[in-house]
């Protein structure tokens, strides 16, 4: 009898046992089973590559400002050829059109010359980086309008993506060199610092260094704002040119967008360029339906999923806002613009007469400092969207310093 017991015990401990090993086994199998397929690398490069073409797209609409068509700036805006008479800019500054013809379009303005540097060419070509090891630092210093055709594609996956991991990465040098004077090592990035990251290696204000070889250099050693560039320019001593009217030693802004968005309300928040500019997207390849990220890059407003992952506001309250900031920061634009033409204009007529030339050189210096501040909004491709402060401020101080430097001139004049 206490054998029989005894055996019943153990084959019902067995019995459970058996359960509660092989139970989960059982449902994870069954779990696996009902997982949906995951798409393969080959069918997510397919998906992205169907975004990325769109960059060929040429559309202003719904942008009200900017978009990929090509127009004549200086005709839209002809106190331009004022501000940038005896630089490049005042014979051709177009509306750029998508990341798509970037190359092309870079060799087809007419702002190049034999004296054109190959530093123009860093960030239109996905060849640069090979060129960059093939030539070393001396790349910089090759006349582009002989080198140029070396170049064969323009901007593409490479120049953001390790092409055997598809891990984002840094391929511009001037990012690297610049973060690390700012104590900040670029290989240590998270993955959310790199969807901004991989973007400012381009979208940022540059200059080419003549004292390092017209090295491709980012002028942040004293911060991003405005301010912080222009003294970092002042203690150099350095110009892009010197207006032949007006012999002010002026500066060419380029397109800091990554420096404008620093401080903003959305960075502040934790957003990259990524979140806004890359929306991910819901496709279907065969019989699988998944999501891929946007390669199609380009203003929110034409697609404002992005923007609804956040705001609870719908699309035509949030377009409505857009353009009422957009609005008020491009009549501010022009309105610096036109105070710093007028600026020149004066300058230009006192210089050609009797004057002091101690008050001129003030009044000169003056004007160089309110046309940095007007083309630091300017040149920046959100027309104020990416931080309406910092460029309401920063037109404000335009403003102000074109009027003291008219006032100067005048009280130059003798």
């Amino acid at each position: 009898m206490k054998k029989s017991y005894y055996l019943l015990v153990v084959g019902l401990f067995l019995l459970i046992l058996a359960l509660v090993i092989v139970s989960p086994v059982v449902t994870t199998e069954a779990a696996v089973k009902k997982a949906p397929p995951k798409p393969t690398l080959s069918q997510i490069i397919a998906e992205v590559s169907k975004t990325f073409f769109k960059n060929s797209e040429m559309k202003k609409e719904p942008s009200k400002y900017g978009g990929s068509v090509p127009y004549s700036h200086l005709e839209e805006s002809p106190y331009l050829k004022t501000l940038w008479e005896g630089m490049p800019f005042s014979k051709d500054y177009n509306e750029d059109r998508g990341h798509y013809y970037a190359l092309e379009d870079v060799k087809s303005t007419k702002r190049l010359s034999p004296a054109t540097p190959m530093t123009c060419m860093t960030c239109k070509s996905s060849n640069v980086p090979a060129a960059m090891k093939k030539y070393g630092d001396a790349y910089y210093t090759l006349p582009m309008l002989v080198y140029q055709d070396e170049f064969k594609h323009s901007i593409g996956c490479s120049d953001c993506h390790d092409l055997k991991t598809y891990k984002l990465v840094i391929t511009r040098p001037a990012f690297v060199e610049a973060m690390k004077r700012r104590g900040i090592d670029v290989t240590k990035a998270s993955q959310s610092q790199l969807r901004t990251y991989v973007c400012a290696q381009c979208h940022v204000e540059y200059f080419f260094d003549p004292q390092n070889g017209k090295k491709l250099t980012f002028p942040w050693d004293k911060g991003f704002d405005p301010e912080n560039i222009y003294q970092y320019y002042e203690e150099r001593g350095f110009a892009d040119w010197t207006n032949p009217s007006t012999f002010v030693k002026e500066l060419k802004a380029q397109h800091p967008e990554f420096e404008m968005f620093q401080g903003s309300t959305h960075q502040k928040a934790g957003a990259t360029c990524a979140d806004c500019h890359m929306p991910r997207k819901t496709v279907t390849s065969g019989k699988l339906t998944f999501t891929v990220a946007s390669h199609q890059w380009t203003s929110p407003l034409k697609d404002m999923s992005a923007c609804k992952k956040c705001h609870t506001k719908d699309a035509k309250f949030l377009t409505e806002r857009v353009f009422y900031i957009q609005d008020r920061v491009k009549a501010a634009i022009d309105r610096a613009g036109e105070a710093n033409a007028e600026t020149l204009r004066t300058i230009k007529s006192v210089a050609a007469g009797t004057y002091d030339p101690a008050i001129l050189a003030e009044a000169q210096k003056l004007q160089r400092e309110s046309q940095w501040y007007w083309d630091y909004v300017a040149a920046e491709n959100s027309i104020g969207f990416h931080n309406p402060s910092k460029a309401f401020a920063t037109l404000n101080k335009s403003i102000e310093l074109a009027y003291q430097a008219r006032l100067k001139a005048l009280e130059a004049k003798k």
